[in-house]
């Protein structure tokens, strides 16, 4: 099946080559910002996020006006960004659109659209610039720098996208809009395109819409593929079948959870994930055994991944957080690892085997293991409440308790810190979806991207939305839109990860104290009619809250704000947060 879609992707980009070099007559005539919108909806995209700006408002008025596309208006650019990647994590096989304005609206929405590289999210950077005559000329326009150099906002994009179409004129404009969305689609990454005022209602064929866009990835070799399928079913009848299989990050970002699930069924194979691959496999599912994160690791799961004679490793992205900060103690030896771009196994390194195309067809040499794979031992991978003897609310009684609260299709998102690893040790309900940013880790992401979730989860018929976010990092990003969505403060006075990393008394860790149950009504609610907020202070009101039936609901924006103490964190932060700050190298100067 995969390759029969590889094929077809294939052909379609040989059409689209082939139209691009024929001399287009006869054919319906569509404006450029219209032939961008329209292959936007081919896509599935529903919603554009951004602000608008004088260099981008005549393509407003199409987005406005286009029949399936909302515009959804953000407080300021970051945010938007926020949203986008949001957006684009949830509502998987498509891309988050973010709309700018020359110069100091990009430059503003950068830090969101690095986050997207830096953690493989397909979003579309849209740009509304000077018009190409104006670019030609540098005339000194407001939102530049006044010193001529109108592609310095494009050079600086090109360090945190894949791809960047600089639109010139009306004949290239097809072409290159198409070449951008493919290589997002494909490469799951930031594309930038710059949109001038004077090309957005000009009149072009529509022809090449008539051909849809697919990822563009290149079929593995057949004979290099067979002798990679060939190597790995020896190392599975060597290691007699005893293997696990750890799944990561690139399982969803590459679209392959369908072939993993594929294989883990047909094998029987135990599975473990790392803290970016959480979701990837559904936490109910009986071969899960948890979450490993190297010497961070529950002791159970830690003896069964690291004692496995052979680890298939599936879309690893191994950074300090996810890795417990490089402790993994899994020898080259006894590893496999499928990549998007590429295979390893053991030492040798085969380029262009992807695993989109190799894994069905790895199940089928595997499958003949399921006998011995399907009586491996998998730790239950559960996480009891907590019998405490203090009614204050700590992280170790939170996170349980909070997990009896979710339900099939909750869309889980956690803010960088403490809740991206309180949530780890928690299952999480059927076709759940957990949305963190463990990577590149910006404070106050989780409120912007929490929007584009939302409306993400919408479109494809999931449930409730919840988010969990720090006091320190609500104050980045508090005016982000509000979807309807259970929004929980967990207020522990500052910055928690940074106090555990380093300065645990220090001023600079600490905020100032909020109100944050009147935040929705400052930012929009002005009668209440649309939100409810609450604060708790105990674990029994924490109780009364979670089993009420209304506020399970979720039939309206409902803010919670749970008072912990400063110094209390989830046991896998306190450990990961010890390792980075030892490794800090202003430690050694303590």
């Amino acid at each position: 099946m995969a390759n029969t879609q590889g094929l077809q992707s294939q052909i379609d980009h040989l059409r689209l080559e082939v139209q691009s070099l024929k001399q287009q007559k006869g054919a319906e005539e569509i404006t450029v910002g219209n032939y961008l919108l329209t292959r936007l909806a081919q896509l599935g995209v529903t919603d554009m996020f951004g602000l608008p700006g004088d260099f981008n408002l005549g393509f407003l008025d199409l987005v406005e006006d286009h029949p399936t596309i909302e515009w959804v208006g953000n407080c300021n650019e970051l945010n938007a960004a926020y949203a986008a990647d949001g957006y684009a994590r949830v509502k998987a096989g498509s891309l988050g659109v973010v709309l700018t304005t020359f110069g100091v609206g990009e430059l503003s929405a950068t830090n969101g659209i690095a986050g997207a590289f830096s953690e493989m999210v397909p979003v579309l950077h849209v740009v509304g610039v000077p018009s190409t005559n104006q670019q030609k000329t540098k005339p000194m326009l407001h939102h530049t720098l006044g010193d001529g150099r109108f592609d310095a906002y494009a050079t600086a994009a090109a360090q945190f996208s894949v791809y960047q179409a600089l639109l010139e004129n009306k004949d290239e404009a097809p072409a290159k809009i198409d070449r951008a969305l493919t290589e997002c689609i494909t490469q799951v990454r930031p594309v930038y395109l710059t949109l001038p005022t004077d090309l957005v209602y000009q009149k072009i064929s529509s022809e090449r819409l008539q051909i849809p866009l697919t990822p563009n990835l290149p079929l593995n070799d057949p004979q290099t593929e067979e002798y990679v399928l060939e190597l790995i079913e020896e190392r599975v009848k060597e290691a007699e079948g005893d293997v696990i299989v750890l799944i990561d990050a690139c399982v969803i970002r590459h679209g392959v959870k369908d072939e993993v699930k594929a294989l883990l069924e047909a094998t029987g194979f135990p599975v473990y994930s790392t803290p970016m691959g959480k979701t990837a496999i559904d936490e109910s599912y009986g071969r899960y055994g948890g979450i490993y994160v190297g010497s961070i690791t529950a002791p159970e799961i830690k003896e069964k991944v690291e004692s496995a004679k052979l680890i298939l490793s599936i879309g690893a992205l191994l950074s300090d957080f996810n890795t417990g900060n490089f402790t993994y103690k899994i020898p080259t030896r006894r590893n496999i690892e499928l990549h998007s771009t590429h295979t390893k196994v053991q030492y040798g390194t085969f380029d262009g085997i992807h695993m989109k195309y190799l894994l069905p067809k790895l199940t089928e040499r595997l499958k003949s293991f399921h006998s011995i794979g399907s009586q491996l031992v998998v730790p239950k991978f559960v996480k009891e409440v907590p019998h405490e003897d203090t009614p204050i609310i700590t992280h170790a009684w939170f996170w349980p308790r909070f997990g009896r609260f979710f339900q099939p299709k909750d869309v889980i998102v956690t803010e960088t810190g403490t809740a991206n690893f309180g949530i780890l040790d928690i299952p999480l309900p059927p076709q759940s979806v957990l949305v963190s940013q463990i990577l590149w880790g910006s404070i106050g992401w989780s409120v912007g991207s929490c929007l584009g979730a939302a409306l993400g989860a919408r479109d494809i018929g999931l449930g409730r939305v919840i988010l969990f976010v720090g006091d320190g990092s609500l104050n980045h990003s508090h005016a982000s839109s509000w979807s309807q969505a259970h929004l929980v403060v967990l207020n522990n006075k500052g910055y928690s990860i940074e106090r555990y990393i380093h300065g645990k008394h220090r001023k600079y860790n600490d905020i100032v104290e909020w109100r944050w149950t009147d935040l929705v009504k400052t930012l929009g609610d002005l009668d209440g009619s649309a939100s409810q907020s609450y604060t708790v202070t105990n674990k029994q009101e924490m109780d009364e809250l979670l089993n009420d039936p209304e506020f399970a609901a979720a039939n309206k924006f409902q803010l919670v704000e749970v008072l912990m103490e400063a110094l209390d964190a989830p046991r896998a932060l306190e450990a990961q947060a010890e390792m980075t700050g030892a490794g800090n190298a202003y430690a050694s100067k303590q």
